[in-house]
């Protein structure tokens, strides 16, 4: 059976679907464990993520990862995510970084442990507790998997709460230019390097009206892009924004949004092929984006460009 420093590493997992003819009939889920309870285990697996009732498990066990990232990569990327999504306090517990700004956003908002924490796990959590605590915010961590399963394990022992999975994904710049074919058909991108009220209304119709300090985590990455597409009134109807981080190796795109009056037109693809144009222009070879895996229509999207999952992450809560 599966104990909990099984999270975060690839798995089978046997489970008793039903009986026909006296016989019992099984399935297979073949993925990543990204939690075990006391009575259920959730994989993530290509099909998408999977939970299993213990009492219906029959065999399961962990099995050799199919090709992953490198500690080192795993890092970087990380690092480079965390440079174009800037919080404006940041400290350093060791190799853990921990970010605060005033609550908007979990990324903004989390601790990322990555590295050494300079002290004993449990210590080291102790020690996140009380610096969110001190900050006014909720203890909160962004934890990548599989590099920081035990951290994982320690958060489930102290009954932290797990928000969905979320995919890091990631592609070769040169390769979204092959996958999505320039569109002579639609308006043409707008590409800015300061935001506008009219850049931010389009993402406020989803998000709700942003603080101050979106406007500055948002403006303090020096290589940036705001990019539009205008509709017939003169108003942005789709909207991303683009980042170049990680000493000019990575793209980062994020806050894609289209108004859903203009959905289903290829509006996304449009962006995303802008955004890797002007990030080509500027010297990245690597993209990444990050997505929750249950946005089904997202990650598929991001896969006919060209994405797929170069790890994975949780974020998890302290318990209130």
């Amino acid at each position: 059976m599966l104990r909990r420093q099984d999270v975060g590493h690839r798995v089978v997992v046997r489970r008793i679907v039903g009986s026909r003819g006296g016989r019992t009939l099984f399935s297979d889920s073949l993925g990543e464990l990204v939690a075990l309870s006391e009575t259920e285990l959730t994989i993530a697996t290509a099909a998408g993520t999977v939970r299993v009732p213990l009492d219906e498990v029959h065999r399961a066990k962990r099995v050799p990862p199919t090709r992953r990232p490198t500690a080192a990569d795993m890092i970087a990327s990380e690092l480079a995510a965390n440079e174009a999504w800037p919080a404006p306090i940041q400290e350093s517990q060791g190799g853990w970084l921990l970010r605060a700004a005033g609550g908007w956003t979990g990324r903004a908002n989390s601790a990322l442990p990555i590295g050494d924490p300079d002290r004993p796990l449990p210590a080291a959590v102790d020690a996140v507790e009380a610096w969110y605590r001190a900050h006014g915010l909720p203890p909160r961590m962004n934890v990548p998997l599989p590099l920081a399963a035990p951290v994982n394990a320690e958060l489930d022992a102290r009954g932290w709460e797990t928000a969905p999975l979320v995919l890091f994904q990631t592609a070769q710049v040169a390769a979204i230019l092959e996958a999505a074919p320039e569109r002579h058909d639609l308006p043409a991108v707008r590409r800015r390097e300061r935001i506008s009220d009219a850049w931010l209304a389009v993402t406020a119709a989803r998000k709700g009206t942003p603080p101050p300090v979106a406007r500055q985590i948002l403006t303090a990455v020096p290589e940036t892009a705001f990019l539009e597409v205008y509709g017939d009134d003169g108003t942005p109807v789709a909207i991303t924004r683009a980042t170049v981080t990680g000493n000019g190796e990575w793209l980062g795109i994020s806050l894609l949004d289209v108004l859903p009056e203009h959905r289903r037109r290829g509006l996304g693809s449009h962006l995303v092929r802008a955004a890797a144009q002007w990030g080509q222009e500027v010297g990245a070879r690597r993209a990444f984006l990050q997505v929750e895996e249950q946005n089904t229509a997202a990650v598929a999207l991001y896969g006919r460009l060209g994405f797929g999952t170069h790890h994975t992450y949780l974020t998890r809560t302290a318990a209130s």
